[in-house]
Order: C-alpha cells, then sequence, then structure tokens
C-alpha cells in the first residue's frame, strides 16, 4: 500500500442536531453522536486503505459536554497510528450554536477498524 499523509484521509462531517436526536432530558442522545463518529472513521479508514473497512472496537469515547436541539455538530476525524493489521482513527466533536456562533469542544473519541481483504474477511 502507498503511504499516505494524515490529510490525505481526514473527514470532516457536520449535521444539524433535530428532534429527532434528542433523548429524554431534551439533549442530543450520545447514541446519534457516536453513530456519526464510526461513520467519519470508516471514511477515514476506507480513503486510507481503499478497501472496505470495519469497525474492530471504540477505544474511548470522552462525553465532554451536552449537545442540543438546533446545534451544528462537527465531527473531525483523523489517522492517528496505522499497523500491519489495524489503524487508530482520533475524533473530535465539536458544537455550534447557530444563534450565536459559539463552538464548544464536546467530545473525543478513539476507533480501531481493520482493512479487509478482496473476500472481504
Amino acid at each position: 500500500m502507498e503511504a499516505k499523509t494524515v490529510s490525505q484521509s481526514k473527514v470532516e462531517i457536520a449535521q444539524v442536531m433535530m428532534p429527532e436526536h434528542a433523548n429524554p432530558s431534551g439533549n442530543v442522545h450520545g447514541g446519534n453522536l457516536l453513530k456519526l463518529v464510526d461513520q467519519a472513521s470508516a471514511i477515514v479508514a476506507a480513503r486510507h486503505t481503499h478497501s472496505n473497512v470495519v469497525t474492530a472496537s471504540v477505544d474511548r469515547f470522552d462525553f465532554i459536554s451536552p449537545a442540543y436541539i438546533g446545534n451544528l455538530v462537527f465531527i473531525k476525524a483523523s489517522m492517528n497510528y496505522v499497523s500491519r493489521t489495524s489503524m487508530e482513527i482520533g475524533v473530535r466533536v465539536e458544537a455550534e450554536c447557530l444563534k450565536t456562533g459559539t463552538h464548544t469542544h464536546i467530545g473525543s473519541a478513539y476507533l480501531t477498524f481493520v482493512a479487509l481483504g478482496k473476500d472481504d474477511k
């Protein structure tokens, strides 16, 4: 596989949080954020390997602050480390209040992915 720089595979996803993303407390449900984190990380891994990839583990996810309905959430994912059999992707999650323009770091995650072979195994 040809060596790549971090910037060649990094990804940023932005999504406005809507009422269907809420938990019973009215904040964004953590599972919705985890789904976006996993999607962004998978794109980073696929861009890096040019193959199908799978999530091997979510090594850590730290919820720092809540996100609210109406916030624009940014998922910023990039490659941290690559070995022969796996890769670690680091993710920073931020929320922007569209009324004030204030950005808040709301979470960080580390995920491990593996690339599948031509037979998808």
